[in-house]
């Protein structure tokens, strides 16, 4: 186990390798000729990089006609990668600065297939409030009430529950340091408020714009 954890660090600690997991932490697919654009190296060498996250079982691969699409194998590398994310230590003031170069994607964004960031957590913590989730340990806990609240918005729960992934996990948020709600339950609400236009994606980042027609349903739900 312990030689196991030490070669699972070791290929994700590679710079190049770390770079293509945090690319694909938006949850799009990517071609290997626009990885290389992004993390800045030859065909050559993000194939041999590619190649070891394949075989480690971290990236899964999709042919579609003459194009390979690269993404995550499965949610919890995502999991993975925002957790190692929230490790990363606080400078003095660091705080107030990153808040004035990249507000957007501190605010609001998707964390792989679900919702983060300062409103994440927001919405987070007012299910909780309404006592409709509840933390137990790194899961959340759907209430009978929860259950009701979430079938009204369209969110059958017997259903993502039945499914072989994660149904509410707690996913520490890197940027506020509090968990925010994650699994196929996250990804559900995620997928409804895009759905209902309340949420906007933003062209090149992982950040997400609130709609004046999700303030005010958020204000009215959460």
């Amino acid at each position: 186990m312990e030689h196991d954890f030490g070669s699972m660090a070791a290929l994700i600690g590679d710079p190049v390798r770390a770079r293509i997991l945090w690319i694909l932490f938006g949850g799009r697919a990517y071609t290997a000729s626009e990885l290389a654009a992004c993390v800045d190296t030859s065909p050559q060498n993000l194939s041999m990089h590619l190649a070891k996250l394949i075989k480690a079982d971290l990236l899964s691969v999709e042919v579609q006609g003459r194009h390979r699409y690269y993404s995550f194998s499965r949610p919890e590398v995502a999991y993975a990668v925002e957790s190692l994310a929230g490790l990363l230590p606080r400078k003095p003031g660091a705080s107030q600065a990153a808040e004035k170069e990249d507000p957007p994607i501190r605010v609001c964004r998707t964390c792989y297939d679900h919702l983060a960031g300062s409103v994440g957590v927001a919405v987070t913590e007012s299910l909780v409030g309404m006592g409709t989730i509840r933390l137990s340990g790194r899961t959340f806990e759907v209430t009978e009430k929860g259950d009701r609240w979430f079938d009204a918005i369209g969110i059958d729960c017997a259903e993502l529950r039945a499914q072989r992934r994660g149904f509410a996990r707690a996913c520490l948020d890197w940027t506020e340091r509090r968990p925010h709600l994650a699994g196929s339950l996250g990804a559900a609400l995620l997928q409804v408020m895009m759905d209902r236009q309340w949420l906007r994606r933003m062209e090149g980042t992982r950040a997400v714009l609130v709609t004046g027609k999700g303030r005010k349903a958020m204000s009215e739900y959460f």
